[in-house]
């Protein structure tokens, strides 16, 4: 059997727990490790593998099994070692210490665990915070319709008119340096929106006032920073042919575009839904501003000494939850590093702020769920389990297998505490004048600790080299 022989303080959130594990566990742990790995051990006189324990130990040592014996045990007799010990740890590496071993009298050893730390919170009701005031504008609701008619629109053909900037033609091209065509350089049937951009320097406005049909050249330079070494400040001659010139055709922001884009009869019909959605999407953004005002109230109030493995595993957290992100966008954490020429230590601290907040927002509504004495019932556990199961389109009872309720009534319980705060809070909303007041005074400068991922993209050797950024 497992006994825990002290429990001994070592500094703030740290202590160390002596256990001992008494000869008779220890000998059937020997003879586990035995069946498990005694298979793979020659002695003189015995096929491999078949050597009773007894010999192993005579040829070997008596402590050959030992190291193999305690893994066997360590984690059950530490975990109940824990538990007796009444203390809340966290998941932190343990120094281990052995005291003493032998097969007849057991084994005796200290390991240190980090413990949760004791959080005072200052007060939690009466906070003061300020609602942006909402309201959705008409040119809101026209921007809105004018994206819907972009998304709808078609590209149509025009004749008897030169190509103009805006328009998307259709080429062949070839280039050539020297006289000699290039790797890269070809392509037919080509679309290109004049104006846009995508080439290199001069390539579009040699097309405009060209017409269908028309076979000519043109004459550019490679940017002497061009993605290609080989043609990084070359002259370069392509030979075009222009098919076709084609323009971008707006849907008429009608009733019968209403009728074609939703389930409205009327374009006032659409107008007024647009507007309620605008309307929602703003108050939302609203209460999340004013929570996380009352939430960096809450956090800045709380006072203790927080062991670095909370924030550490806080970290490492978001790490696995932004290379998953990665991962389902076809990109690893290795490639984006070499991207954004980032060491993993400093990629890791652009979370640092962010992990730090959450852990320090965690502890305190955990403070104000054992100050309030909150707790989740049972119908909405059974409901919070039902919801993950609809989610991940499984059994509610594989759910409850995967996840132990403790876990899901503490996250019940501290959904409650902000809830709490959010009710007990004095909120002030900004009227719509105020706002208007605000907007005209200078906006500070705002800094961010987010880098982006920065790469290249590679196009044919006749369009530049550009640079897609992605936001973390």
């Amino acid at each position: 059997m497992m006994s825990l022989k002290e429990t001994k303080k070592l500094e703030t959130n740290k202590y160390s727990l002596e256990i001992t594990v008494d000869g008779e566990k220890f000998r059937e742990a020997i003879k586990q490790a035995y069946k498990k790995n005694g298979k793979k051990i020659n002695v003189p006189g015995f096929r491999k593998g078949k050597a009773p324990l007894h010999m192993i130990e005579t040829y070997y040592g008596v402590e050959v099994f030992y190291e193999d014996a305690m893994n066997l045990i360590y984690n059950d007799v530490v975990e109940e070692a824990i538990k007796e010990s009444g203390l809340k740890t966290i998941e932190d590496k343990m120094d281990f210490e052995l005291v003493s071993i032998s097969k007849e009298d057991g084994v005796d050893f200290k390991v240190s665990v980090t413990t949760y730390p004791e959080i005072e919170i200052g007060d939690y009701k009466g906070l003061k915070a300020e609602k942006p005031a909402v309201e959705v504008k008409a040119a809101e609701v026209n921007a809105e319709l004018n994206a819907m008619a972009e998304r709808n629109s078609r590209m149509v053909s025009v004749e008897g008119r030169a190509a103009k900037k805006g328009d998307t033609v259709v080429i062949d091209y070839e280039g050539f340096t020297d006289g000699k065509a290039f790797d890269g350089g070809k392509a037919e049937g080509q679309p290109l929106e004049l104006g846009s951009n995508t080439f290199i320097p001069g390539f579009e406005d040699q097309i405009i006032g060209k017409n269908i049909d028309d076979a000519f050249d043109i004459n550019v330079t490679f940017p002497e920073d061009y993605g290609s070494a080989d043609l990084a400040g070359k002259e370069a001659v392509f030979k075009i042919k222009l098919h076709e010139i084609k323009v971008k055709e707006l849907p008429s922001i009608d009733d019968e575009f209403a009728k074609d884009v939703s389930e409205f009869d009327t374009l006032k019909e659409l107008k007024a839904d647009l507007k309620k959605k605008a309307l929602e999407r703003k108050n939302k953004a609203a209460d999340e501003a004013v929570e996380n005002e009352l939430v960096q109230q809450i956090v800045d109030s709380i006072k203790g000494d927080i062991p670095e493995a909370m924030f550490e595993n806080r970290l490492n957290a978001c790490v696995e939850d932004f290379a998953y992100r990665l991962q389902s966008q076809g990109m690893n954490l290795d490639l984006y590093l070499k991207y954004t020429n980032s060491t993993v230590e400093d990629f890791r601290n652009t979370f640092r702020p962010q992990a730090e907040m959450q852990v320090k927002y965690r502890l305190a509504l955990e403070k104000i769920v054992e100050l309030e004495k909150i707790t989740a019932d049972e119908e909405t556990i059974n409901k919070h389990f039902q919801e993950l199961a609809d989610q991940y389109g499984v059994e509610v009872d594989k759910v409850k297998a995967a996840i132990p309720q403790a876990e899901i009534e503490k996250d019940i319980a501290v959904g409650k505490a902000i809830d709490l705060v959010k009710a007990n809070a004095v909120i002030t909303e900004k009227t719509a004048e105020e706002k208007k007041e605000t907007e005209k005074k200078p906006a500070a400068k705002k800094t961010t600790t987010a880098k982006k991922t920065t790469g290249e993209k590679k196009t044919t050797t006749a369009k530049k080299t550009t640079t897609k950024k992605t936001e973390k």
